[in-house]
């Protein structure tokens, strides 16, 4: 029986024989397993690529007695989210971090200037963000340790250019992503993916949109596509939107922020404790001090939801902006 290997078998065959490091064979083996039709035809393919999966494993479970080298793919996260910024070449991922973060990644007006992922800090009110710049992603590449840190990220920055086509691009990076079983949250999962899928955040922010009639363009771009994710139009070179597309990672993140005060003080409003939304004081006790959680009594709030001063209780869910005087 003819094994009929898809094109995508081939391309997933090719990156392991060019795979330098075992982390990367072992991801192109993987893939190469996931989409290699299984019948009786290919059972010996199978079984094969089994065996060259656990060879690699073992070699790398060898190493554990020395010590451990980050790859260049391995982003410590900081600040409230870990935002990464994918999309086609020439795009203008690294003017966009140029743009919002402390971070200087080379530009140029030519693709693939970017080879390494380029982390910056984005101050938003009185929180930061961890914004990535990334390669770009294409559909004859995509580096198994980029596609590993897409799927750690907290959110992703899908970004395109209005000057370009659009739709393709759109359509080549969603293909992409789900390719590599990643999928923005909501959006259905084929039958056909039998292994455990990645549901992320993602915004789509389209670049280059400096004249009137390119805003016309993005909202025809909303039309066709019937875009059910979060979208922001920008222009770098203006500036144009971008605390508009900060107030949308800030959105999306769903965190809040708390402020704690001692009695008879005022609360000091530049330093938030950042939760996750819906967290109750008896969590935000817990994150403050360990020992609050055990001591914790009442809590008095100001607030928006609450009459100012008013006395809560463990289970009571705190609210973004709440001023937070905790009794023990």
């Amino acid at each position: 029986m003819p094994a009929n290997l898809p094109p995508t078998y081939l391309e997933a065959e090719r990156r392991y024989r060019e795979a330098r490091t075992v982390e990367e064979k072992i991801a192109a083996l993987e893939e190469m397993f996931a989409i290699i039709p299984k019948h009786k035809g290919t059972d010996k393919m199978q079984a094969d690529i089994k065996r060259r999966i656990s060879r690699h494993k073992e070699e790398a479970q060898k190493k554990t007695g020395a010590a451990k080298q980050k790859n260049m793919f391995s982003i410590d996260r900081e600040g409230a989210a870990q935002v990464i910024v994918i999309g086609p070449p020439n795009s203008g991922k690294s003017s966009l971090i140029t743009a919002l973060t402390n971070a200087q990644p080379e530009i140029a007006p030519f693709p693939h200037t970017t080879h390494k992922p380029t982390p910056g800090m984005a101050p938003f009110e009185n929180v930061q963000f961890q914004l990535v710049d990334t390669p770009p992603m294409t559909t004859g590449y995509v580096d198994p340790l980029m596609v590993d840190l897409v799927r750690r990220a907290d959110i992703t920055v899908i970004l395109l250019d209005i000057t370009a086509d659009l739709i393709a691009q759109h359509e080549d990076i969603l293909s992409l992503l789900a390719s590599f079983r990643i999928f923005p949250e909501g959006f259905p999962v084929p039958d056909t993916t039998k292994r455990p899928v990645f549901s992320k955040k993602v915004i789509i922010a389209v670049n280059k949109v400096d004249r009137t009639e390119q805003e016309d363009d993005f909202q025809s771009f909303l039309e066709l596509t019937e875009l059910c994710l979060p979208a922001v139009p920008l222009s770098i070179l203006n500036g144009k939107n971008l605390d508009t597309f900060l107030r949308k990672i800030y959105d999306l993140s769903g965190i809040i922020r708390v402020y704690a005060k001692n009695p008879g003080r005022e609360p000091d409003l530049d330093e938030p404790f950042v939760i996750p939304r819906d967290s109750t004081l008896e969590e935000l006790a817990g994150r403050i001090h360990k020992d609050f959680l055990q001591k914790l009594k009442f809590a008095r709030i100001w607030g928006r939801t609450v009459h100012d001063g008013q006395m809560v209780q463990r289970d009571y869910v705190m609210q973004d902006g709440d001023i937070v005087e905790i009794h023990l």
